[in-house]
Formats: C-alpha cells, sequence, structure tokens
C-alpha cells in the first residue's frame, strides 16, 4: 500500500491475521484496528463514551457473517472522501478508516445499533468541531468539544440521567424486596438498562464536565412532602413520578444533543407509563384481595341444591367471592339470575363477579367481572365499569400472565390445573404451570381447574395460596364443611 500511515498498515497486516488465510471480513478490520488500545480508533471510541470491551464482543458476535472487506485500494478511497468531508484533509487516519469498514455495508452497520454504534454518530462527532485531537501524532487522545450553548443542556441532562436512574433502581428494589415480583423487577431493571444504553449515545466526558453539584441552586430548596413516606408502596409510587417527570426533561433537552437519544427516553417514558398502571392495580389488588383464597365457580344448574342455600353454606365455610357461570341463557334470564345472586351474595358477605359479560356486571352492580382469553382486552372492560371494580382474567401460559399484568388485571386465573367435570379443556397447564405462575408474579392468582379435596394440597405444594372450584362446591351435599376442609389446606 502507497502513502498510507504506519497505523494503518500496521492494521491491514493484523486484519490479514485474523483471517487466517481466509478473505478479510469487515469485523477482522474494524477489531484490528481496535487493537491498539493508545491508537486513534479506540481512543475516538472512548471519548464518546463507548465502553471498548462491549464494541469489541459485538463486533466478534458478527464475525462469522460479515460481509467481506473490498480491496484496500478501495476502502482506503472511502476513508480519503470521509476525511476529505469531515475535516478537509487529504490523508485518512485510521479513526477514518474505522468509519469507512463500519459503514461499507448498510446491512452489517444496522446490527450494531442495538449498541449506539452506527456511522451517522461517528460521522457527526469527526467533524471539525465536536471532536477534536488533544494532541497530535499517531496515537492521540480525543476530546469532545461541545458548544457552550450545549453545556447547560449536558447538564440537565446529566442531572436528570441520575435521577431518572436512582427512580428506576428504588422501583426495582420495591418490586423485588417488597412485592416479590419476579416480572416487574426484570421490567422495571430493563427500562434502567435501556436508559443506560441509551445515554451511550452522548458524550461521558461532557456530561461529566457540565456537572456542576457545588453550585447547583436546587440542592438547598426542599418540601416537607420528600420526607413524608408512609408505606412501601408510598415510596414507590412517588418514584414511579420522579423517574417521568425526569425522562420528560431528558427528552426535551436531549433533542439538543441528539434526536436519537431523546427519541429513545420517549419510548422509555411511554412504558413507564403501563407499568404505573401494574403497580398500582397491584397494590391496590394485594390489599382488596390479601384476605381472599377460596373463590366458588357456580353454575344454577351444576349445584346439587339451590344457589341461595350453596352460597350460604359455602360462605360460612371459608368460600369469600362467587363467580356466576351461565353459559346457557338468555340476556334477560342472565340478568334476572344475577340479580338474584347479587342479593344472595350480599348476604352472605362475599365478592360477586360475572363471568364474561361486563355489561350485565355493571348493571347489577357486581363487584367485578372474570375474562377469558377471547372476552372483551382488560382496558374495555374497565370503561365499561370503571376503576373500582374487580377484573379478573385466565391465562394458561407465562406470556399470559404477563400480558394480564401489563393490561392491569387485578387477579389471575391460572390454569386448568387437573380436568373438570364442569367444563372441558383442549389442553391441561398442569402443577407445572402453577408453579410457573407463582413465581412469575405476585399479582393475586388463583389456581383453578379441577381442583378437589383429594389434589389440593398438590396445588398448595406447587406454590398457590388461593384456588378456585366448582364442582367441589357445587356437587356437595355439604359445601360447608367441604369449604372448611378447602379452606384449611390453604396457607
Amino acid at each position: 500500500m502507497q502513502d498510507v500511515s504506519p497505523a494503518i498498515e500496521r492494521a491491514w497486516i493484523a486484519a490479514g491475521r485474523r483471517a487466517q488465510g481466509n478473505p478479510v471480513r469487515l469485523t477482522d478490520l474494524l477489531l484490528a484496528l481496535l487493537e491498539e488500545e493508545e491508537g486513534r480508533p479506540a481512543g475516538m471510541l472512548e471519548a464518546l463514551g463507548f465502553e471498548l470491551h462491549r464494541i469489541r464482543d459485538a463486533l466478534a458476535g458478527h464475525d462469522a457473517h460479515a460481509p467481506f472487506a473490498p480491496a484496500p485500494e478501495a476502502m482506503l478511497k472511502s476513508a480519503r472522501e470521509h476525511s476529505l468531508n469531515l475535516r478537509a484533509e487529504p490523508n485518512p487516519t485510521t479513526e477514518f478508516l474505522f468509519l469507512a469498514a463500519l459503514g461499507h455495508d448498510r446491512e452489517f452497520a444496522v446490527a450494531f445499533g442495538e449498541v449506539g454504534l452506527t456511522p451517522e454518530r461517528i460521522q457527526h462527532a469527526l467533524r471539525s468541531d465536536d471532536l477534536v485531537p488533544a494532541s497530535e501524532g499517531e496515537n492521540v487522545e480525543f476530546r469532545i468539544q461541545e458548544p457552550a450553548e450545549n453545556m447547560a443542556a449536558m447538564r440537565v441532562v446529566d442531572a436528570n440521567l441520575n435521577r431518572s436512574m436512582e427512580g428506576f433502581r428504588v422501583l426495582d428494589d420495591y418490586c423485588r424486596f417488597v412485592l416479590n415480583d419476579s416480572f416487574l423487577t426484570e421490567r422495571w431493571k430493563k427500562l434502567r438498562h435501556r436508559l443506560a444504553e441509551a445515554s451511550a449515545l452522548l458524550s461521558r466526558n461532557g456530561l461529566l464536565a457540565a456537572r456542576d453539584t457545588l453550585q447547583d441552586v436546587g440542592t438547598g430548596i426542599q418540601t416537607e412532602s420528600e420526607y413524608t413516606r408512609h408505606t412501601p408502596a408510598g415510596v414507590a409510587l412517588a418514584n414511579v413520578k420522579r423517574v417521568q417527570e425526569s425522562l420528560r426533561s431528558l427528552e426535551e433537552f436531549g433533542k439538543v444533543l441528539s434526536a436519537d437519544f431523546a427519541r429513545s427516553v420517549e419510548r422509555i417514558r411511554y412504558e413507564t407509563y403501563t407499568l404505573e398502571r401494574s403497580l398500582i392495580r397491584h397494590e391496590s389488588a394485594s390489599q382488596r384481595l390479601a384476605n381472599v383464597k377460596l373463590y366458588a365457580l357456580l353454575t344454577g344448574s351444576q349445584c346439587a341444591a339451590a344457589l341461595d342455600w350453596t352460597i350460604e353454606e359455602g360462605a360460612q365455610g371459608g368460600v369469600d367471592i362467587v363467580q356466576m357461570r351461565e353459559k346457557d341463557k338468555t340476556d334477560r334470564e342472565l340478568i334476572e339470575r344475577a340479580m338474584f345472586l347479587r342479593e344472595c351474595t350480599r348476604k352472605a358477605g362475599v365478592l360477586f363477579i360475572i363471568n364474561d359479560r361486563p355489561d350485565i356486571a355493571r348493571i347489577v352492580e357486581a363487584d367485578g367481572v372474570h375474562l377469558g382469553q377471547t372476552d372483551l382486552p382488560v382496558a374495555a372492560a374497565r370503561r365499561v365499569l370503571g376503576a373500582e371494580a374487580l377484573i379478573g382474567v385466565s391465562t394458561h401460559n407465562v406470556e399470559q400472565v404477563q400480558q394480564a399484568v401489563l393490561e392491569g388485571a387485578d387477579y389471575l386465573g391460572v390454569g386448568p390445573t387437573f380436568p373438570s367435570s364442569t367444563k372441558t379443556f383442549d389442553a391441561f397447564a398442569g402443577l407445572e404451570f402453577v408453579r410457573d405462575a407463582m413465581a412469575e408474579t405476585s399479582l393475586p392468582a388463583f389456581a383453578l381447574g379441577g381442583i378437589q379435596l383429594s389434589n389440593v394440597r398438590d396445588v398448595v405444594a406447587a406454590g398457590a395460596k388461593r384456588i378456585a372450584v366448582s364442582a367441589a362446591i357445587a356437587t356437595a351435599d355439604d359445601p360447608r364443611s367441604v369449604a372448611m376442609a378447602l379452606r384449611s389446606a390453604l396457607p
């Protein structure tokens, strides 16, 4: 190669060595350019806030499928064009060769967007007024040169990144240690990690340079409410708002620094609204259903005795909640039956749920509705019934559990666990699903499907603390005794 710097020549030799006699791939060249810890490409990426080991891992992960590099002359021509366009320099140095290799194949470049490494970002940074060398020579330290007006935005972004990350950590801890909820813990943690990844689009050096805690006039401003938290739930909900407010500020001031960063923050902010609803419903349902453990699903035609007597006796034995399950009645008949059961359940002092029909639940002032996977979504039922109604969702796999939690369900039906004499199923999720569901979420969840006195202890051993039964109560000659026995088996 003629008229190239020694560093570029070393990089091509190292790339050929990595290829082991095979044609050189783009990853071979990029990794070779990063071999010199003090070289220009490594210094450039560090100045931009990247962690070199993450970049190397990302490149190595695409090594086997990376496109082949063009001939050295073609690659150098592309590097020279970048150098002329961005710095008006005809002799490219290694950082421009790195840019040429990264941007040579568009599909290849897109693969590294997840770690924030894009040709556009490097092009922007290499413009003469953005990323400048702090010394002369082949091995050079880079520094970010921020326009003066950007430093104020940097200061706001730095402060709100810290606030958001701290708030995310509080929410992570609440879901993990207070709720013991694996799913919500993971969701908050993922948002925290995504914000950290988005922040890699900004200059870490610039953020630190803009930080000035000593001169921050806000550190001395406090309100009484900041030190008033009555419950762990209060702590969590206060931090949800703290995170959302910080993300909004990040999004707006981040637009001054990076449109990609602002868009990433916007998507994270919207997801916090969904998780906020899940937290609020979780707290409300956990309190309201704290002592609700035995759920009776009743169909009039399947009861051995009168419905009102079955409900009264079941309640005396420990039934906490009754669901009306009627599939073969007209709407008028459903309303008549529901009004009758509403009076029975009020008299017995138990909650009353309608299966499938939020409209009828509202008409008769039931406590809520239970929805199957093919029924109305939770949000639609909530619009019919209002904020205070209980909405349960039947789930048959972990993905449906996660979806119900995110949609704002108050409780879950988990099953079917065993074959049932009152309802037919195509397949049975079984005890394994009960174990998985109870490990996934701490939202109130009732194991259901074929549960009887003979197998209830197996269900409890799988992690269930609540159960829903049908035939065990409906067909019993002594519903009170059966309910007492079932209730005593529960933790």
